[in-house]
């Protein structure tokens, strides 16, 4: 079999690397991905490995968005996991590369690294180039804010067209620290990636280097026994978690993390996030709450700098192993620490002078979320919020009712039904978000679903209400017209009706359950655990 695909008598004897492409058409995220394999399985041919090649899928958020497509998105992240951990399961690999670009391939070959254990790296696609508008740079959440604009009559059709076509140009992951760029920066902080990847350009010379590293690093670790479960500690994680607070990363970063440390059986709960982000300032002023793109953060050094920062102030664990097989902080002891705020850098903030004291994001609990939500408040919109309901079921009603003008100030928009059970698939509310920023309610408007967000998504918005309304949760109870307070320094979430009154309407609430009964989207509701719990789908096997 294996003479038949190019082996000769030679690489019988060396250690057998797999490549694991996530290539595809389907998206820019991925759409250069083979091409990076090819360079991934040149370096592990010349550090003395056989690469062998294999591709997994991906699914495009940005076309999925805001249609019942998005919710094969979250489940797409179990399928590759288990597609690699099926192939090297069943050929017997001896280590793995797995290049990543859209947002669920990074946790999913993390998921499956993790599993296996077995000396890997993960290689990240790299970033997008941003379009240009108007002599301002632009991205995927700008058409989505577009399209709100346009409902208010800020834009014209012609406009909106003009935005479409730019905003992304070429090859590469959602510029922002949206989830592509914070995920591939924790595992990056994780110890699980190369030095200097997850800030690399995808259309870079740097980006195919990477590749050619990584796949003689995982030669280099098959040497060593180095593996996996080594290097993803409890510290690790909590490092991870530091960094991107600091950076300002996506909401999603607590699902996927939490799914990676159940696969590496390390113990990590949304507490731990809530604990460590009383401690750590946000610092990056990066989209989509600030002004800045990845690409901007690259021509400053990266996240390296940063790692460097919290690292001297005693915030991250420097005696983490790595993949280099150095530690954290041998990685760091050579790193240059960014230029002079503000005139020759103003993307990140002095220690001293922080865009938000605390965490960005914040793990709320209450009468509405009694096992715990997430929101991702900056401070930029408030930090508290009391306000009148107005429920939808379903993200595209919600979508209907704020492009129609139904969603005034002072309205909390609940949208529920769209967990991991319910939806199926927990989509990500970025058409509903986006459209309250192009309506210019971004400030007036707060946002809570049972769903998730995309890393695009800004304003007062909590998701992962748990328990969802599909398995009984309270925010299945709410009416239009109940007061719903968040506050998001005592970190609470409340339905403000009286005690008697939502005693009652519990009991007679009657949850839908999994309404997904065949396919992959069944197996998925019906094997999932809670956002709270990382989404995962082993969980109680």
């Amino acid at each position: 079999m294996l003479r038949a695909v190019g082996f000769k008598d030679d690489d019988f004897k060396k250690p057998q690397i797999a490549i694991a492409s996530t290539g595809s058409d389907l998206t820019p995220c991925n759409m250069h991905i083979n091409e990076l394999a090819t360079h991934a399985s040149r370096g592990a041919n010349e550090a003395g490995g056989k690469a062998v090649n294999f591709s997994t899928i991906t699914v495009s958020d940005g076309i999925s968005m805001g249609t019942k497509g998005m919710s094969y998105s979250l489940v797409s992240r179990e399928v590759i996991a288990d597609s690699i951990e099926t192939v090297l399961g069943a050929e017997g690999m001896d280590g793995l590369v797995a290049i990543g670009g859209c947002d669920k391939n990074m946790p999913g070959c993390m998921i499956a690294i993790a599993r296996l254990n077995r000396p890997s790296v993960f290689v990240y696609g790299g970033t997008i180039l941003p379009g240009m508008h108007k002599g301002k740079p632009t991205d995927i959440v700008s058409i989505f804010e577009a399209v709100g604009a346009h409902a208010r009559g800020d834009i014209d059709d012609a406009e909106l067209k003009q935005i479409e076509s730019t905003c992304i140009p070429g090859p590469g992951s959602c510029g922002g620290m949206y989830t592509a760029n914070s995920m591939a920066s924790a595992i990056e902080v994780l110890g699980m990636s190369l030095p200097g990847s997850s800030a690399q350009l995808a259309v870079s010379e740097e980006k195919r280097k990477d590749c050619e590293n990584s796949g003689a690093q995982v030669a280099k670790l098959i040497e060593m026994d180095l593996k996996p479960r080594d290097i993803l500690t409890r510290k690790a994680f909590e490092n991870a978690i530091t960094t991107l607070i600091a950076l300002g990363g996506s909401t999603n970063i607590i699902l996927h993390l939490l799914a990676i440390a159940h696969a590496a059986e390390v113990e990590l709960s949304i507490d731990d996030f809530q604990r460590i982000g009383e401690t750590v300032p946000l610092l990056a002023d990066v989209k989509p709450f600030g002004k800045y793109n990845m690409s901007h953060l690259i021509r400053i050094g990266g996240i390296q700098p940063m790692m460097k920062m919290l690292l001297d102030r005693g915030l991250l664990h420097g005696d983490c192993m790595t993949i280099t097989g150095k530690t954290l902080a041998e990685n760091l002891a050579d790193v240059q620490p960014y230029a002079a705020f503000p005139h020759e850098q103003d993307i990140i903030y002095p220690w001293d002078q922080p865009i938000k004291e605390t965490s960005h994001l914040r793990v709320l609990r209450g009468n509405l979320a009694p096992t715990g939500a997430v929101g991702k408040i900056t401070g930029k919109e408030g930090l508290y919020f009391k306000g009148t309901a107005k429920v939808y079921e379903g993200e595209e009603d919600a979508l209907q009712g704020i492009l129609r003008g139904d969603v005034v100030k002072g309205d909390v928009v609940v949208i529920r039904n769209e967990g991991p059970v319910g939806g199926p698939g927990m989509r990500e509310m970025l058409s509903p978000t986006s459209a309250v920023a192009g309506r210019g309610l971004i400030k007036d408007v707060a946002l809570i679903t049972d769903g998730r967000f995309s890393g695009g998504s800004h304003g007062f918005d909590v998701g992962h209400i748990t328990p969802e309304a599909a398995c009984g949760g309270p925010i299945g109870i709410v009416k239009s017209g109940d007061e719903i307070e968040i506050d998001a320094v005592k970190n609470t979430i409340s339905l403000n009706i009286p005690d008697e009154e939502y005693r009652e309407r519990m009991d007679a609430f009657k949850p839908t359950g999994a309404t997904e009964k065949r396919g992959v989207l069944g197996k998925y509701a019906h094997t999932v655990a809670s956002a709270s719990e990382g989404a995962v789908t082993d969980k109680y096997l």
